[in-house]
């Protein structure tokens, strides 16, 4: 029977998708279909799987494990800290224009109101008798979907945007706080209960262990193999040792998966480890674990009962509360519509909510009838959470924001180049020293004249406040100098030019650490001419007005991990070759996309447009 039911559950498992794939079903989230799934499977309707079986028993307790150590890997902590900038110029001049709330403040701000409404709904089913324990109500209505509001925000493309940075954040405390007031409330109430300071045994392992593999990723790839799968390994290795370290100090299990999920992630792991893991959780062990936990509901006794009735729609409108506070918070920054979407996804719960209700239940703190209608309204704020968001949300136009580049020194090499890159894409000026050249180049691109060439003095004429400098002049020296002094000015990118082959041999050194981008026109003609003849088509390629070479760095994880052939856009580009791991790729159309690979691709001006700002988007 044992082997019958999991058979039942992994061709649920494998039916599932293809079926809400069918029916796109996109809106829903998966964990909440399994979920679903799992109740028709269980005594509620069909009644051909049972919680009671010890296989599945056993594998849905690895998957709540591998679920929080998923969710670990989840969390960015960089978004906790303000990003120190470089004390430039151009970084305070970022900061005087930045947004009175940052993203942090908000989400920190509007968490804490979560925590207190939460506190408060708490002790109102204490007093009306709803639930007895204020405590364990407290936690279960403060918890956030961190799942749910990542593949919301990844659809809608906003997880760089100030929205998605502020609404990722409050779903990341949504699941950070919950977790370690679990953890508090098990040692306090538990019947194994120790000394709290037992639980810092956990961290003090897991630094230990940070520590001992930080260079693992290092030399990973000249030791690995097929057969070895040494990442998977460790993912593994960290999981349990924490595992059994917390559940030997007294703390839950799914604390020790958490914490191994996060210095997993502290390690940096490559992108394919990632997926491998994911892979393994979600491809196997999670939709096990989230399938048991439906089929534990048995909605024919829930039903039945009268008080249970009552719970449901009570326990929902607790975790609605819990959020409403948010919408307040952030419409400080934010347009109504947009504060509305962001309260309502923030009130999407599932995950935690499962993990606290499997430690109730083995504290015995929890009715099965209370446990299944807390898990039943938090399935209702996982099916409305997302519809209201796609309901409410609406994007903002956004100009397409120009780069500015600017050309210290106006001459017979330099104007051209301004003339012919795309207006719509770059703001362009130039500087020049000499009034005659002002006077000749001025009527055909804009141009300042500058009163000398000294850093100080162009610094002064705003020069520098660019995202790219382009150093033009015929003064290699000068060059030299203009470009450190751009670089410490806080320019992104400063690209200079070098004729005097002894000026450049003396400064490249120096010049290439500070990320300064340096050419020699007769090294570019003599590259230019190899390859003209080594490939004919390269000069009407590079000259043609229709077609021209173009870059964007893959940052939309949307396009990661899949072939070239499968891209929507294939058709309209050609890619040429992929920058990966400081080497070249030619690719073929069953080539994988990663992360930050630097595409060099071939299209219209138009198309690239388009396709750049895709690709190119950090999501």
């Amino acid at each position: 029977m044992d082997q019958i039911s999991l058979l039942i559950i992994l061709t649920a498992a494998l039916i599932t998708p293809l079926i809400m794939a069918r029916l796109r079903l996109s809106i829903l989230p998966t964990a909440v279909v399994e979920i679903l799934v799992g109740i028709l499977l269980g005594p509620s309707l069909f009644n051909v799987v049972h919680s009671s079986n010890d296989t599945l028993t056993l594998l849905s307790n690895t998957g709540v494990i591998f679920l929080m150590f998923l969710s670990g890997m989840e969390i960015d902590f960089s978004l906790f800290s303000r990003r120190r900038v470089p004390e430039t110029p151009l970084a305070a001049k970022a900061a005087q224009q930045a947004p009175k709330y940052s993203p942090v403040f908000l989400a920190v701000t509007s968490y804490v109101s979560v925590v207190v409404v939460s506190l408060a709904l708490g002790w109102i089913c204490k007093l009306t008798g709803l639930f007895k324990d204020p405590w364990l109500a407290t936690i279960i209505f403060m918890t956030i979907s961190l799942g749910v509001v990542i593949a919301t925000l990844k659809e809608k493309e906003l997880l760089s945007k100030p929205f998605g940075q502020t609404t990722l954040l409050i779903a990341a405390l949504g699941e950070i706080v919950p977790l370690f007031a679990l953890t508090i409330y098990a040692s306090i109430f538990g019947n194994n209960s120790r000394s709290l300071w037992l639980l810092l045994l956990v961290f003090l392992a897991a630094g230990v262990l940070f520590i001992r593999f930080k260079p693992f990723f290092n030399f990973f790839e000249r030791i690995n193999k097929s057969t070895t799968q040494l990442d998977i390994r460790l993912a593994f290795f960290l999981i349990f040792s924490l595992v059994v370290i917390a559940d030997a100090v007294g703390a839950e299990n799914i604390l020790g998966a958490f914490v191994a999920g996060i210095v997993m992630k502290l390690l940096q792991p490559h992108e394919e480890t990632r997926v491998r893991l994911d892979g393994i959780g979600y491809g196997f062990f999670i939709p096990i674990f989230f399938m048991l936990s439906g089929v534990d509901i048995n909605l024919r006794t829930l039903l039945s009962d009268s008080a249970t009735l009552l719970l449901i729609p009570a326990f929902f409108v607790a975790y609605v509360l819990s959020k409403v506070a948010i919408y307040w918070i952030l419409r400080l920054r934010f347009h109504r519509r947009n504060a509305l979407a962001g309260a309502t996804i923030s009130g999407a719960t599932v995950t935690m909510v499962l993990a606290v209700l499997q430690v109730a239940k083995s504290m015995k703190v929890v009715t099965t009838q209370q446990s299944g209608a807390f898990l039943l309204a938090a399935i209702l704020t996982c099916i409305l959470g997302p519809l209201a968001f796609n309901v409410f949300y609406n994007p903002q136009a956004e100009k397409t924001k120009k780069a500015k580049v600017h050309f210290i020194g106006a001459n017979l090499w330099t104007v051209p180049v301004a003339q012919q890159l795309a207006k719509n894409w770059y703001d362009i000026t130039m500087y020049t020293d000499k009034a005659a050249n002002y006077r000749t180049y001025n009527s055909e691109i804009k141009t300042e004249l500058l009163d000398n060439l000294n850093p100080e003095d162009v610094t002064a004429q705003q020069a520098f406040d660019a995202d790219i400098v382009v150093l033009g002049h015929f003064n290699a020296t000068k060059n030299y100098e203009l470009a450190k002094a751009a670089k410490t000015y806080g320019v992104k990118r400063v690209i200079a030019r070098f004729e005097d082959r002894n000026v450049l041999d003396a400064q490249e050194t120096e010049l290439t650490q500070m990320g300064i981008e340096v050419f020699n026109t007769p090294a570019v003609t003599i590259a230019m001419l190899r390859s003209l003849i080594e490939a004919p088509t390269t000069l009407e390629l590079l000259t043609s007005s229709e077609t021209t070479v173009y870059e964007v760095t893959l940052r939309n994880r949307r396009y990661t991990e899949q072939a070239i052939r499968q891209m929507p856009f294939v058709d309209q580009i050609t890619i040429s070759q992929i920058f990966r791991d400081r080497h070249f790729i030619r690719p073929t159309g069953s080539t994988t996309l990663k992360l930050n690979d630097r595409l060099i691709f071939t299209s219209t001006p138009e198309t690239a447009q388009q396709i750049r700002q895709e690709l190119g988007i950090l999501n």
